[in-house]
């Protein structure tokens, strides 16, 4: 059985609308949150509504909680627990220093014992399928990463979800998939591997591979077909290829993301998505910085339909075929 494709939790990236630009090319099997901060989602801020808004599938919806305290990691558990969801992730990957020097993402790696109490406390808090998405570790060591997950699979956690990467490697390091390979021989329940995924062929030939799911993040972003692509390559379809309208995909981006997230981050979100999609375009560089420039969504779409006036020969992207 192929593995189940994943779109990756990212800041900024993994919201609404860009699920339902992913969802209009064919989707993917689980789609994860950005990160959701347990401490907030309690605090009464203006925009929790929006990261909590599981559409526009969400049978295939992973919420993804951060955080470094236990007890508000199991009160928002059990909140988002009761919406309409597949699961729920505890959040110990992320190396971004304010998150791991506040004691959350990676720096529950630290201590296999606090991890493991605090699974412990979620578990029964939950009653949807619970996931850990984590690192190697602060060293290149497998041996503990093995135990560590070892100990979590012991209080309840039924997905490991590793980058096999350390927390202080950046992204110019191989991810060492080799570590997914092996960590899936450790443990009795699934393992899921995230990392290098540049293209439909990379997602599909992993998904063939010993692990139980694969996920794509700024590559998803860049290609949000790619799901749809590597499952043509898995079933043995597609074998002529086809190409996708760019000017149009990303003035359906904005279309949905006015309609999916709030006025205050309309920008940020659009320069975001547009950092990764404008890879497509020989001049994208040039594009980017005058994205960038804009203070409104009706000027970075003027930006982006001007673009191909002027190099419409760029308005289809060709996909090979297997």
């Amino acid at each position: 059985m192929d593995a189940f494709l994943q779109l990756a939790p990212m800041a900024e990236l993994s919201h609404r609308a860009l699920r339902e630009l992913i969802h209009g090319f064919g989707g993917c099997d689980e789609y994860f949150t950005e990160m959701i901060s347990a401490a907030a989602l309690f605090a009464g801020g203006p925009f929790e509504k929006w990261y909590i808004d599981p559409g526009p599938c969400p049978e295939k919806l992973i919420f993804q909680l951060v955080g470094s305290d236990a007890v508000q990691i199991t009160r928002a558990a059990a909140f988002l627990d009761g919406l309409e969801c597949a699961g729920i992730d505890i959040n110990m990957g992320c190396s971004a220093p304010l998150i791991r020097k506040s004691g959350a993402g990676a720096a529950w790696m630290a201590s296999m014992e606090k991890a493991g109490q605090l699974i412990a406390k979620v578990r029964p808090a939950v009653r949807r399928r619970l996931s850990v998405k984590l690192r190697i570790g602060f060293q290149d060591d497998f041996d503990y990463l093995a135990a560590f997950c070892r100990r979590l699979e012991a209080e309840g956690t039924e997905l490991i979800i590793l980058h096999p990467r350390t927390v202080f490697e950046k992204f110019k390091r191989r991810a060492r998939w080799e570590y997914v390979a092996a960590l899936k021989q450790e443990l009795g329940i699934p393992v899921a591997g995230n990392g290098d995924i540049a293209s439909a062929a990379d997602l599909a030939g992993r998904a063939a591979g010993p692990c139980d799911a694969v996920m794509a993040g700024r590559a998803a972003v860049r290609q949000p077909w790619i799901f749809a692509a590597a499952r043509k390559i898995i079933e043995g379809a597609g074998a002529d290829g086809y190409s996708v309208n760019l000017e149009e995909t990303g003035s359906r981006f904005l279309e949905l993301l006015a309609g999916h997230q709030p006025p205050e981050f309309h920008i940020s979100r659009a320069r975001r998505f547009f950092a990764f999609f404008c890879d497509n375009l020989k001049w994208g560089n040039y594009l980017k910085n005058l994205i960038n420039r804009e203070q409104t969504l009706t000027g970075v779409e003027q930006r982006w339909l001007e673009y191909f006036s002027e190099h419409c020969g760029e308005r289809f992207l060709s996909i090979p075929g297997k």
